[in-house]
């Protein structure tokens, strides 16, 4: 999380928002309300929202309503978020991706391209190189005041999907990095990265 703080500074981000659940008290103290010299707000889930929810939720804490940028906290990836917002404008699209290549999609699923348009999304269990879903998104403030779902829901499935139906969704593959600390293996090599 540190490491993830770190990165969203120097990225230039001004207001840092935090949704968390489980164990949030013990984030909230260790991470207090400010990063170097940014203001964190932390927005304390007190049932399981889901993706869509914990997002929806921690919307109503933001200072502007330019977009947002949105990140996994448990997963790692290297990549501008000036351009992915930019790629959103210039596109007039609702949502933009930042994806990861892997080896091995199969793990993950893959995203299907056609330029820079997300054109759909494959399950689990495929094989080969491609990219995936990193977690990674820049949501444009049209499609923030769009999620009017009540929770719990899922963001992949009620936001990100129809979007990517109605062509609203583009990604940016300039991208290195990556690392999903949700298995042991990974765990170890963010161990090694940060060290």
């Amino acid at each position: 999380m540190c490491r993830l703080l770190d990165r969203l500074v120097a990225d230039g981000m001004t207001h840092i928002v935090l949704a968390s659940g489980y164990m949030a008290e013990k984030i909230q103290a260790t991470i207090g309300n400010e990063w170097r010299g940014v203001e964190i707000t932390h927005v304390i889930e007190e049932y399981p929202l889901g993706t869509g929810g914990a997002l929806r939720n921690a919307a109503a804490a933001l200072h502007s309503d330019a977009g947002v940028h949105v990140f996994n906290g448990d997963t790692w990836l290297e990549y501008s978020p000036a351009a992915l917002r930019e790629t959103v404008i210039n596109h007039g699209a609702a949502i933009g991706m930042a994806l990861a290549r892997v080896d091995d999609v199969g793990r993950y699923g893959a995203v299907r391209l056609q330029g820079e348009q997300v054109t759909g999304f494959e399950e689990k269990g495929g094989r080969g190189a491609g990219y995936i879903n990193a977690g990674c998104y820049f949501i444009s403030a049209a499609a923030l005041v769009a999620m009017q779902i009540e929770p719990p829901f899922s963001f992949e499935e009620k936001i990100l999907r129809p979007a990517c139906l109605a062509g609203k969704v583009v990604a940016l593959t300039q991208s290195r990095g990556f690392i999903d600390i949700g298995v042991p293996e990974d765990y170890q090599r963010a161990q090694e990265l940060f060290s």
